[in-house]
């Protein structure tokens, strides 16, 4: 399986780019895994709607320029479908099995993703109707795409 994760912005926290390591170390052994990330827009204070529009236009594009057509995209955002860890683990073994090997996950910038990103989706996905730091968010889903495999395969893992 080839997944791919497709970010707005660099990561400047090194605690939360150990993590990432960890994360990509650990995953190593149950698929391939790329990290492709997107230059982010400065926001300017108090921009407007229309300036934001913009912005997330810009990076939708940026982010829909390293998008392959053969990959399954999946779109991080607040209205997408909540699913549990196992409901997860289940999605991207059923990608695998019907011959969808390679996943593109899509985490969008402080202002979220353009809707051309989202009508690109195969599927939306949110982790909660909270709203994360887009660069924890790259941890939160290295951790459960982890946690994914560890119950494809069967493995324990800690709850």
């Amino acid at each position: 399986m080839n997944i791919k994760i497709v970010c707005v912005g660099k990561i400047k926290e090194k605690f939360y780019n150990q993590a990432i390591e960890e994360y990509v170390k650990r995953l190593s052994r149950y698929c391939k895994l790329k990290i492709a990330e997107v230059i982010d827009e400065k926001t300017p204070d108090n921009a407007s709607a229309a300036t934001n529009d913009g912005i997330k236009s810009k990076e939708g594009q940026r982010i829909l320029s390293l998008i392959e057509p053969n990959e399954y995209v999946i779109a991080l955002c607040i209205e997408g479908k909540q699913l549990d860890s196992i409901e997860l683990s289940n999605r991207i073994n059923q990608l695998g099995i019907e011959g969808k090997s390679n996943i593109a996950f899509v985490i969008g910038g402080s202002l979220g993703l353009a809707q051309i990103v989202i009508e690109r989706a195969n599927f939306c996905l949110s982790f909660s109707k909270m709203t994360f730091p887009h660069q924890l968010m790259r941890v939160i889903l290295l951790e459960q795409i982890y946690r994914a495999y560890k119950i494809i395969q069967k493995e324990p893992y800690h709850k």
